[in-house]
């Protein structure tokens, strides 16, 4: 096996030459034996960095900084990267220090190794093409990693907008379906007033439409971008023009809305952006895990639970009691809801740990909100093709629980008044009959009146309760005279 040998300011390393990164990278691989989770597995964080380091060599080259030929390498090779070829030489951990250093420079020297190569050269001979000097060219790790990010977020959001669309989707057609089953709300967990499962299946469609909207409006966020600012945002290094110029180039690239910052020392310490994306990120998980519990309890039983829905069997439920079958989709997505939860704790604190001009901690922040959208993408999708579109609705099993609930007094009570409801309400559930016999048996209303009430389309929707014209217009003291 052949070798080169590279050097920095802490010596030389002796490097095989079947690899593209250079010394910066294998100093950070022996550094940082964190999560033992690199780069190569966050594809699209790479593409990021590649299409950042394209829109740099386009703009350096028409600034009249970087050689046509050194221009042409290096987005070459930021094609072939973008094209998923040498994905494996993104080595360097996701947890490390240096604000993001050896990230950077992992993605340099690899660009200018694939460059030297479509040069004719051999890997190495930085002379030609250097991974400071030509790949990192008015730019500084301080303002290519967080760009670099934003490009990915901002993709990874539409991918997560998708996923959600998809579960709502789902839950809407269930609406549909389930819009006749006439079923028992609850509060605090008790008895409250009839409605239909296709009214509770038609909300959780509802909380994933207005969060699909929140993500969203969290994605503009990432549109801002500090390329240009180099170390601590002043520009030092880049020539005049280049902050105007990068923008057109990384649009260009993207193909996406990206603008340059105003202020870019605010920009290149302000970590803002991504505290509201996962705080976001944490709203949807919240919402999400709520309707999985309702899921799970709704499927509870099947004997001695709620038993409204049915759940699909995935797998037998225990290694010991034949026969059970549990709710391990809802589970699954719980665990994710609480992973994202968490994890905004981290991106937060990491937020806040920022000093001076800069944040450093912007790896973990990088690490943790692409781990949470990935969880939460394939969660939902799972949610939806293995758990909601296989639901199926207990009807009778609703409908019997609704005649039998005391709860069903409620719908009562503007006809009998609150003191006669509570009347049917204590005696039904002291004797165990139902409010339905309670009523009659009392004499409160005749089973024509009755029968009309309880229609499930009379209990499930407003109604116009007003006094009639004479009501209305006497005042209740002559009334009572």
């Amino acid at each position: 096996m052949s070798y080169r040998v590279e050097h920095d300011l802490i010596g030389e390393k002796k490097i095989s030459n079947e690899f593209y990164y250079g010394v910066q990278t294998v100093r950070a691989v022996e550094n940082f034996h964190i999560t033992g989770i690199t780069l190569s597995q966050f594809p699209t964080f790479i593409v990021a960095l590649a299409k950042v380091k394209k829109a740099a060599a386009l703009a350096n080259y028409e600034l009249n900084l970087l050689h046509e030929h050194k221009k042409n390498a290096i987005c070459e090779a930021c094609d072939a990267i973008c094209e998923g070829r040498f994905h494996d030489q993104f080595v360097v951990d996701m947890f490390q220090g240096g604000a993001g250093t050896s990230t950077n420079m992992n993605v340099n020297e690899v660009i200018a190794n694939i460059g030297l190569e479509f040069m004719g050269r051999e890997k190495g001979e930085y002379e030609h093409l250097h991974p400071n000097n030509d790949v990192n060219l008015s730019q500084s790790t301080n303002d290519a990693y967080p760009t670099a990010l934003r490009v990915a977020l901002y993709e990874k959001l539409i991918e997560l907008t998708d996923s959600m669309l998809v579960l709502k989707d789902s839950f809407a057609k269930k609406s549909n379906e389930f819009e006749d089953v006439i079923k028992m709300g609850r509060t605090q967990l008790q008895d409250a007033v009839p409605m239909t499962l296709g009214q509770e299946f038609g909300t959780y469609a509802g909380m994933i439409a207005e969060d699909i909207e929140r993500v969203t409006e969290a994605r503009q966020l990432v549109r801002e971008m500090n390329m240009g600012a180099t170390a601590i945002g002043t520009g030092i290094n880049a020539h005049p023009n280049y902050s105007q110029k990068i923008e057109s180039k990384l649009q260009e690239v993207t193909g996406r809305p990206f603008v340059t910052a105003k202020d870019l020392i605010k920009a290149t310490q302000d970590t803002g952006a991504y505290v509201q994306i996962s705080g976001v990120l944490k709203r949807v998980a919240i919402k999400v895990s709520k309707i999985c519990n309702d899921l799970r309890l709704l499927s509870s039983g099947p004997r001695a639970g709620f038993n409204e829905i049915n759940l699909p069997a995935m797998q037998p439920g225990s290694s010991i009691m034949p026969g059970k079958v549990n709710p391990v989709i809802p589970e699954v997505v719980n665990q994710v809801c609480y992973q994202v939860i968490g994890t905004d704790v981290t991106i937060t604190m990491a937020a806040e740990g920022g000093q001076l001009q800069l944040n450093v901690f912007e790896p973990i922040i990088a690490f943790n909100l692409f781990n949470s959208i990935n969880m939460m993408r394939n969660a939902f999708e799972t949610l939806s093709k293995l758990c909601i579109d296989g639901i199926s609705a207990n009807k009778e099993h609703c409908e019997q629980m609704v005649l039998n609930s005391i709860g069903l007094v409620t719908a009562l009570n503007p006809y009998l008044g609150y003191e006669k409801s509570t009347i049917v309400a204590k005696e039904a559930l002291k004797s165990g009959a139902s409010v339905y016999d309670v009523v009659l048996e009392k004499g409160f209303l005749n089973k024509d009146e009755l029968d009309e009430i309880m229609k499930p389309e009379n209990m499930i929707k407003p109604k116009n309760f007003g006094l009639s014209e004479k009501h209305r217009m006497v005042p209740v003291d002559e009334e009572a005279n």
